[in-house]
């Protein structure tokens, strides 16, 4: 695999910089390496700002430290800096670049808390509180944390080091008072908390300070574009509809043809050659009318007209959108899954209905290539697992699933966790709180089963899908969502149009990856 972004808790944060330490690294050098890149990052994006002042907020620990590394660098390159630490620096890299930057002239630690926070500068660096810290803040650094978001109401611009004081690295929780930052400027690797909560986060950039291979290379790995259009196949110019793939889409029940509809057109926007929409009976007409690009027909009542309508004709089929859940439903869903041997992607109902019966479900996948695209309610159902469970453990659940159907398994939210059965778990953080409707899984059902027919390869189907969806989401124009709560699933379809070139040019150094800020922010 392509060198990723690892996506880490706290202590596997911790274990890279272990490992870097004892293969030679100084710890210092760690620290003034994120420190320098960090004020350099922040030059660049807020140069308009700087002379209006620069209060850097410098915690105990090595968070501290690097906060002070910032405040020396700014400060040589003609910026107004002020420091104040709530607590003084205790680790001994952070008390020798304390040292070090007050020798150089940078004010700080001396001002009373209370007194000195807010004087009216343009930015202010919170680094306060790091990758370590768990629970609320407190005492003063509680005081620190309150004036940060103050001040960001009265116009700061705030930067995070690391992550926003206040903010679980692991679980992103925020179990008192954060920081509500603009800019997080993070290092090496991405910490989970920081996908988990990015509404507090504004932009991630994840900046390079040379740890390369240290530590475990089992953790989650981050989609980024470049990857994604590596994995993309192309479309020759003599290609035919045959070569693109044939997609069945299975379901569609009374009153939920919408569903299946929704996975067809993005099917069709993700360069399927054919679909076929098999629904009930009923829906047929409807189906006929919204969507004439596809072929339809009736589920089928026997084990002949599966082969006739489906597994003579499909590539790979893609079986849950508005299939219900009644008894008709559930013999379709047994019948196809058990006639047809080709790729599959179950979705929505197809998943709820082996509800506390995965083994009876890996029994029916028997190996093939097969993935599974639950929310966290129809992955508790399957799993066996409360909601809350799932949505604590979302990064480790979904491989324990994979490995025991034999599947892998497409967990939905923020971020989207894709895990196979051999254990490898990708994310995918692309999206906007634009595809938290109804309808939006169909979407990334229909590009998925394009994708799983085209690669026959589930894992990296599901990677791709995810974050082509999350992309078509975040490429909504701006006129469609302002001024509204929402925006239609028919805007998210019509960008899946343009979401397919890729640019795979190189980074600027040391930037790694970027995410840009998403949803509202307090």
């Amino acid at each position: 695999m392509r060198s990723l972004i690892r996506v880490v808790t706290a202590s596997e944060s911790a274990a890279r910089d272990s490992a870097a330490i004892a293969a030679g690294v100084p710890s210092r050098a760690l620290m003034q390496r994120a420190g320098a890149a960090a004020a350099a990052e922040i030059a660049l994006r807020y140069r308009d700002r700087l002379s209006a002042g620069v209060l850097v907020l410098a915690g105990p620990g090595n968070n501290g430290g690097d906060a002070w590394v910032v405040a020396r660098a700014l400060r040589a390159a003609g910026t107004p800096v002020r420091v104040v630490e709530p607590i003084e620096a205790k680790t001994p890299d952070a008390r020798a670049e304390r040292a070090l930057a007050l020798g150089g002239g940078a004010p700080g630690g001396a001002e009373d808390l209370a007194n000195s926070l807010d004087r009216g500068e343009a930015v202010v660096i919170d680094g306060l509180l790091g990758t370590g810290a768990t629970g609320a803040p407190r005492g003063a650094i509680a005081t620190g944390v309150s004036a940060i978001r103050t001040m960001r109401e009265r116009g700061a611009t705030v930067v995070a080091i690391d992550v926003p004081s206040g903010l679980d690295a692991t679980s992103g929780a925020t179990p008192g008072d954060v920081v509500v930052a603009d800019l997080t400027l993070t290092f090496a690797s991405v910490k989970r908390g920081l996908l988990v909560n990015r509404g507090v986060c504004g932009s991630v950039v994840v900046i390079d300070i040379g740890l390369d291979g240290s530590g475990d290379d089992d953790s989650a790995r981050l989609v980024d574009e470049r990857w994604v259009g590596e994995q993309v196949p192309p479309i020759k110019a003599s290609a035919h509809k045959g070569d693109r793939r044939k997609l069945a889409i299975i379901g569609g029940a009374s009153g939920m043809a919408g569903a299946a509809v929704l996975a067809a057109r993005a099917a069709l926007r993700s360069g399927i050659g054919m679909v076929k929409l098999v629904v009930s009976s009923e829906s047929l007409p409807a189906v006929q009318q919204q969507e004439p690009f596809a072929l339809a027909a009736s589920w089928p009542d026997d084990d002949a007209s599966v082969d006739h309508v489906i597994s003579s004709w499909a590539d790979a089929i893609v079986i849950g959108p508005g299939l219900g859940r009644g008894d008709a439903s559930r013999i379709v869903l047994t019948r196809v899954l058990s006639a047809f041997r080709g790729p599959v992607v179950l979705d929505a109902d197809a998943i709820t209905m082996f509800e506390g019966r995965a083994s009876e479900l890996a029994k029916l996948l028997a190996s093939r290539p097969a993935l599974l695209t639950p929310h966290p309610v129809e992955f508790s159902r399957i799993a066996s697992r409360s909601v809350q469970d799932v949505l604590d453990q979302r990064f480790d659940v979904g491989a324990r699933l994979a490995r025991e159907i034999g599947a892998t398994v497409l967990l939905k939210g923020t971020p989207t966790i894709i895990s196979d059965a051999n254990g490898r778990r990708l994310v995918s953080a692309a999206g906007t709180p634009a595809l938290a409707t109804a309808g939006s899984g169909d979407v990334l059902s229909g590009i998925a089963g394009t994708l799983v027919a085209q690669l026959n390869d589930p894992f990296t189907a599901g990677a791709v899908a995810a974050w082509i969806h999350g992309r078509a989401a975040e490429r909504v124009p701006m006129s469609a969502r302002s001024g509204a709560r929402g925006i239609a699933l028919e805007d998210v379809i019509t960008e899946l149009r343009d979401s397919w070139t890729f640019d795979e040019r190189p980074t600027r150094y040391p930037v790694l990856v970027e995410l840009p800020s998403v949803g509202e922010r307090q």
